[in-house]
């Protein structure tokens, strides 16, 4: 238990230190996100309320705030809000419709949209707000904005769309492991970064430059998500569930490069027809361990990282500045 309260204090000073700069601006967003979400239905603003009052880290509202910010010296626009807003819209449409299609009851410790108000009432919320994002950005003439959220909405869907069809066959390499993530993941968080640049200094090549830093912070942050399911002493036992979910990570592909034949015989049927097999599963992630899937995964993660960090050294030193860094470091330190 006293393990879990310092994780959770660590937490929430760092999340703290991270949003001191913005203090203010999140605050306003908050009013502003959930006007954008309002509606004449009394059933959808039950329900975007609920969204609401559960909400998560807001991390990506962060970044879309911090790179602004740090790019303006110290400013923000009408723009900045709305593209907060939209990548919050969209990225709450995409978990609506995520926990549908995983049959989820539960979103962050509580009861899914679909687990109180059924699948199909759902799948419209999460088209709704979906809607609302694309013409928060066509109302105001951000087409600028809506281009970066577009590109990000395809891009995911093609992501999540690829790891299915190469989960089928077991065949993910490296190579295919990096793209897939980066358009499912790292996408979104890069399209943060590039609205925040966007916001306020349209069509410069800083919008480009904080694509590419948003997209390197999304790398490392699944990577280090696809670490959690081997576990370590400081997140505690491993859960196999990207195993159960025959998802090929880095870990586990990097892990199958280095093994013997008959090792990566093993290793593949374990993963094809065995994966619900707790044993076997522990066995398979033992041998992970021991083939280097957890180091090598780790030293991958570190040098996106890096790449990132390196990224921001070129701008001068501000509060703004020095809560990416904190947010960057944080993301390969979290643990959970």
């Amino acid at each position: 238990m006293a393990s879990i309260r310092y994780k959770t204090s660590y937490f929430l000073k760092i999340t703290d230190q991270i949003k001191a700069p913005i203090e203010q601006e999140m605050i306003l967003f908050e009013e502003k996100f959930f006007q954008s979400m309002s509606s004449k239905v009394a059933l959808l603003n039950r329900i975007t309320y609920y969204i609401v009052n559960r909400k998560g880290k807001q991390m990506r509202p962060m970044f879309v705030f911090l790179t602004a910010k740090m790019l303006s010296g110290g400013s923000v626009q009408e723009r900045t809000y709305r593209g907060a807003s939209v990548i919050e819209l969209i990225h709450t449409a995409t978990l609506v419709h995520d926990d549908v299609v995983d049959g989820s009851d539960k979103r962050r410790g509580f009861f899914s949209i679909n687990a109180l108000w059924k699948n199909k009432i759902a799948v419209l919320v999460g088209d709704y707000l979906l809607s609302k994002g694309l013409l928060l950005c066509i109302d105001n003439d951000d087409f600028d904005l809506l281009k970066i959220i577009s590109v990000a909405v395809r891009e995911m869907s093609e992501g999540e769309l690829l790891q299915i069809e190469k989960a089928r066959r077991l065949d993910i390499t490296e190579e295919v492991y990096y793209h897939i993530i980066r358009q499912k993941t790292a996408t979104l968080i890069a399209a943060c970064c590039a609205l925040g640049a966007a916001s306020v200094s349209p069509g410069s090549e800083e919008v480009e430059k904080m694509r590419e830093f948003g997209s390197l912070i999304g790398m490392a942050f699944q990577i280090k998500d696809d670490l959690f399911d081997y576990g370590t002493k400081s997140i505690g036992k491993p859960t196999g569930i990207d195993i159960k979910e025959q998802k090929m990570t880095l870990p586990l592909i990097h892990a199958l490069q280095q093994a013997d034949p008959d090792q990566k015989r093993w290793m593949i049927n374990t993963v094809k027809n065995h994966h619900t097999d707790r044993k076997r599963v522990h066995e398979l992630i033992a041998l992970v361990k021991a083939l280097g899937g957890l180091s090598y995964a780790t030293t991958q993660m570190n040098a996106y990282k890096d790449q990132a960090l390196e990224l921001l050294a070129g701008y001068p030193d501000s509060v703004y500045k020095n809560a990416l860094i904190t947010m960057v470091r944080f993301v390969v330190e979290r643990e959970k």
